[in-house]
């Protein structure tokens, strides 16, 4: 299990540059010019854990498989999109389809690179795409309230409930706030989700720097980053001419020696992929032996019969138990029987709530 982004953005920020890069592909075209990514191009890449590799080795594991994530390169948006200006309505449907929001951001000054707006003002070009955003919802909410009105009116309770969230979301939208910020219960977690609104999802800001400024960021950046701040969304920065670099050099001691060279210590697909985890509270958890040590993606909360799930159905149709080791304990035990005979191995039942590092092998019966 994994979880998808999609890259967004205005035209000419760098998407299709960072999604290259990202996946090591040259699957999108990256050109000096609005709509080249027609179709919306996804990869998926390998997420790096070095606790994967340490439990591989002391597993003596003949595979290691790390856990997937998957980016969407969604051609760039312009104003105008909500009412299906260049493309919009393609894009706006390309965008309710992912789980969360990389919200690319052009924090550079290139006069070889054209910007549609006509010079680079980071602020500006969050309020275009956001509002585009929440006119694209604001309009689909609309039309479901009246169904839902009539749907009432019969004596439909769940249509009741959902027309009391989708009119806390429309005030929100009407007062110009996207619909994340829709205060909902458990109980209204659900029909919420089932609006599938495009301002309802998480949002990474990703600042693009020029290569000077990868390490520190800048004055565009900064601004980037204070926005987040006030919004609680995620912000990180990257160059994603740097990443598209590094992403051609063949060894891993060459590109830690080309990181070192700019004052940076990890790469920024390793920077996105840590945000977006934190993002939609996704934890990992492994399994090992010696055929195979993998590494899995579960949301934060998950009880162990759905981490079972994630492998296989059955696991969690026939749960039985979880047989547990955190991985520093695996680690410091040498492996299982270590973690065993210190009696560091859990025998946790179906409420357990997974934690992130557990390793886990899962007793079942179907």
């Amino acid at each position: 299990m994994g979880f998808n982004c999609g890259i967004v953005g205005l035209p000419n920020v760098g998407k299709s540059t960072l999604f290259n890069a990202l996946t090591a592909t040259a699957a999108a075209e990256a050109a000096n010019f609005p709509f080249c990514t027609i179709e919306p191009n996804s990869g998926r890449v390998a997420v790096p854990d070095e606790r994967l590799d340490r439990i591989a080795a002391i597993a003596g594991s003949a595979r290691v498989v790390p856990t997937q994530l998957e980016f969407v390169d969604i051609a760039g948006l312009v104003r105008g999109a909500s009412k299906g200006e260049g493309l919009g309505n393609q894009f706006l449907a390309n965008i309710r389809e992912v789980d969360a929001i990389i919200h690319l951001v052009r924090c550079f000054a290139d006069p070889n690179v054209t910007h549609v707006e006509g010079g680079v003002d980071p602020t500006r070009d969050i309020e275009t795409i956001e509002t585009e955003l929440m006119l694209a919802d604001l309009e689909s909410l609309e039309k479901r309230e009246q169904a839902l009105i009539k749907r009432v009116r019969g004596n439909d309770k769940e249509a009741r409930q959902t027309l009391e969230i989708v009119g806390r979301v429309l005030d929100l939208l009407r007062a110009g706030e996207p619909a994340r910020k829709t205060q909902v219960t458990d109980d209204e977690r659900r029909p919420f989700d089932m609006l599938q609104l495009l301002t309802a999802k998480p949002v990474l800001y990703v600042c693009n720097v020029d290569e000077d400024s990868a390490a520190t960021g800048n004055a565009h950046s900064v601004a980037v980053a204070d926005r987040a701040a006030v919004e609680g969304a995620g912000c990180v920065v990257i160059s994603a001419a740097i990443e598209e670099e590094i992403a051609q050099l063949g060894t891993d001691a060459e590109k830690a020696e080309f990181l070192d060279s700019l004052g940076l210590s990890e790469t920024g697909l390793a920077r996105v992929i840590r945000a977006g985890y934190g993002l939609l509270d996704l934890i990992t958890f492994f399994t090992a032996g010696p055929k195979e040590a993998r590494a899995w993606t579960l949301r934060k909360g998950s009880k162990a019969p759905r981490a079972a799930g994630v492998i296989h159905t059955d696991f969690e149709r026939g749960f039985i138990r979880a047989e547990t080791i955190a991985h520093e304990d695996f680690i410091a035990c040498g492996g299982e029987q270590g973690a065993k005979d210190a009696g560091r191995m859990r025998q946790e039942g179906k409420d357990y709530v997974v934690r992130d590092g557990d390793v886990i092998l899962f007793r079942f019966n179907v």
